[in-house]
């Protein structure tokens, strides 16, 4: 499974009520989340991703807020567990790619960032090209998740990957898409996994700043909404261990959690 952004505590209390059930339900061996909004609805910090790992996430990936938290490059340095977008420039901390076993199986993660309406970054597709090779020479399981705007630039590495990894999931809009297909390759794809987090505001945020910043140019910091129900929302694939194919996508997207 892998879940769409966590945004603020709204979104970590939505992986406690959902995960555990959700593994059982669906007889999930990993799981998988973006958690670039995690803490506090901007950044990651070391405490928020280990009480995610509590939560029952084996893996975590990041996006363009990931260094949102000062000093958070040095938990990343170190964590075998939490990757940021590979086609930041060299020097940035961290990783872009990283392994974790599930039921006997190395699974493959990859995170990239995409280049219309973002923060500069390397050409996300030069450099999956670079690292999906690296991940299979240790295993056919890989999943991608592409931190982009564009609708386009995700469908286009998807198809740009397909055959060669295992899943394509878009992240970043906050708005999940209900485009879910298995591609003649027989890789994954979703534009768009959504947002596990408040249900009001506007993606996550209280909308009184939002609204302000859309009508005047101006407004205060943002703030996660933290009253009102929650969501949850992810995909569940089956891949086939041997061939790193996916046979089957489901979308997950449960509103009303209180």
């Amino acid at each position: 499974m892998i879940i769409g952004d966590v945004v603020g505590s709204p979104g970590r209390e939505a992986l406690k009520r959902c995960v555990s059930l959700l593994r059982e339900q669906h007889q999930i061996h990993a799981c998988i989340a973006n958690g670039e909004n995690a803490a506090g609805g901007f950044g990651l910090t070391a405490q928020t991703a280990e009480e995610m790992f509590a939560g029952g996430i084996d893996f975590i990936t990041g996006g363009n807020h990931i260094f949102d938290k000062r000093d958070f490059g040095e938990y990343l340095e170190s964590s075998n567990r939490v990757i940021r977008p590979a086609n930041y420039p060299p020097a940035v901390p961290g990783r872009g790619a990283g392994t974790f076993t599930a039921d006997g199986v190395t699974v493959g993660v990859l995170n990239l960032m995409g280049r219309t309406f973002m923060p500069p970054t390397d050409d996300p597709f030069r450099c999956a090209d670079v690292m999906v090779g690296d991940l299979r020479r240790r295993t056919p399981v890989i999943v991608v998740d592409l931190h982009a705007e564009a609708t386009s630039e995700k469908v286009a590495m998807g198809r740009y990957l397909d055959g060669r990894v295992s899943c394509v999931v878009g992240t970043h809009t906050h708005v999940q898409t209900a485009d879910e297909q298995i591609l003649p390759g027989g890789t994954a794809y979703i534009s768009d996994l959504g947002m596990t987090g408040p249900m009001d505001g506007v993606i996550g945020m209280e909308q009184g700043a939002v609204l302000d910043r859309f009508l005047t140019g101006l407004s205060e910091r943002f703030n996660v909404q933290k009253s009102g129900m929650k969501q949850f929302n992810a995909a569940v694939v089956s891949i086939d261990r041997g061939t790193g194919k996916a046979t089957e996508i489901k979308r997950i997207f449960l509103r009303g959690i209180a």
